[in-house]
């Protein structure tokens, strides 16, 4: 596999350490945490969690704006300097998740990724800043989602395709990619390890900037740190 054209990552659990439906959950993080678990292995489709928790939390603009500031916070190790080496050598980064577009969007902004290259749920609020509902109408609402949103975004990546995630929503992608990366530095999922490409245990994402460049060093001293790093957790 030559290097490739365009990374997909999702974000909680891959480029956070968070699940930012649970950081919202407050008094309904054990059921909240229950569902999302649930999802992520496989063993419910997401369409069946996805509006019940949201349901639950209701979370107004505020909680949505300090869940983005939150994101930035528990970056996964080597997160930002492994998409801006990326983007550096000329791949397109994406990120596709079934979070919140505001939270998300906070986040993809801080690292330098355009919002035309990131797909997540939109969240909607009254004049007061009142939940108001989600787009119920999106794909990553729903089991699929992600496979729909890369297809969607084909004709414009750049081949080869690489997706890089932790949960079951991610594997659904794996048809239309050309691996998929299997990141268990935050949360291992035994069925979404077994079915992946390459493994990623260690707690960083500098692994991700190794692969993608296919063992080609970059330009960049910070770069370069950054893929030996990678390249050495690979062996």
């Amino acid at each position: 596999m030559p290097r490739y054209g365009t990374v997909v990552f999702d974000c909680d659990s891959t480029l956070s350490t968070i699940e930012g439906i649970e950081e919202l959950a407050g008094e309904h993080a054990a059921e909240v945490a229950a569902l999302t678990d649930a999802a992520m292995r496989g063993v419910v489709p997401l369409e069946e969690v996805y509006g019940r928790r949201l349901d639950r939390i209701r979370p107004d603009r505020s909680a949505v704006e300090a869940l983005g500031k939150r994101y930035i916070e528990t970056l996964v190790p080597d997160a930002r300097a492994t998409i801006a080496a990326l983007r550096e050598e000329g791949v397109d980064v994406r990120v596709v998740s079934g979070g919140l577009l505001p939270a998300i969007l906070r986040l993809t902004r801080e690292l330098g990724i355009d919002d035309e290259a990131v797909a997540a749920v939109d969240v909607y609020f009254d004049e007061t800043g009142r939940y108001a509902g989600f787009d119920a109408g999106s794909p990553l609402a729903y089991a699929g989602g992600k496979r729909i949103i890369l297809e969607r975004w084909a004709p414009g990546l750049a081949r080869p395709v690489m997706m890089v995630g932790d949960g079951a929503t991610d594997l659904e992608a794996r048809p239309v990619v050309d691996a998929f990366v299997a990141f268990a530095g935050v949360v291992e999922r035994p069925t979404v390890v077994a079915a992946a490409d390459v493994v990623i245990r260690a707690r960083t994402l500098a692994p991700v900037l190794a692969l993608a460049l296919d063992g080609e060093p970059p330009r960049g001293a910070e770069a370069l740190a950054v893929f030996e790093y990678g390249a050495r957790i690979l062996g």
